[in-house]
């Protein structure tokens, strides 16, 4: 699988960013609290994917990205990535839908209680928003204590996915990665 990955261009997807693509390609992104939506037609073999930060805009209009923080938004970031699709005549039913991230970056110890973390909300947001839109989730890996590296081929809908183990931590110094979880 390497050599086929290599051997396509590569464009790395940053922290409140979006890519649509029809061209062979992969685009890389590494996960913690934030979500990563992967959206694909079969028809058209188009493929969509977003880096959300957080749950919800707080801006009461539509996502209409008008605001320029569109995809720094899980909810915003859904939406404008369905409404390109259906710009290119692709409804909701026609979407393979996936899901990745959402971890909780700190230790239980570090969280109030009553308090649900950003990566909990992200997943919940997404989950919700993706119901909302009729949007039919085939795939998730959201949660746990794993940041995530997502390679997603927007030509085929793939997506390979590394679990980075967390080997230990202490309070107040966030995550230290040790060895790679395995791909799928």
């Amino acid at each position: 699988m390497k050599s086929r990955t290599a051997a396509l261009p590569s464009v790395y997807l940053k922290p409140g960013e979006f890519a649509i693509s029809g061209e062979p390609s992969v685009i890389t992104t590494v996960l913690g609290s934030c979500i990563s939506v992967t959206m694909f037609n079969p028809r058209l073999k188009i493929g969509a994917i977003c880096h959300g930060l957080l749950p919800q805009c707080k801006d009461e209009g539509p996502c209409d990205n008008a605001c320029g923080n569109g995809f720094k938004y899980v909810d915003c970031s859904i939406r404008l990535m369905l409404e390109e699709f259906r710009k290119k005549g692709v409804g909701a039913a026609e979407i393979e839908t996936k899901l990745f991230g959402g971890s909780d970056m700190y230790l239980p110890e570090e969280i109030r209680p009553g308090n649900i973390t950003v990566g909990r909300q992200n997943i919940d947001a997404a989950f919700r928003i993706c119901g909302e839109e009729r949007l039919q989730v085939l795939k998730s890996d959201t949660g746990g204590i794993y940041s995530r590296k997502i390679l997603f081929h927007p030509h085929t809908g793939e997506v390979y996915l590394k679990r980075t183990k967390v080997q230990g931590r202490r309070k107040g110094q966030g995550v230290i990665t040790g060895n790679s979880g395995t791909g799928e």
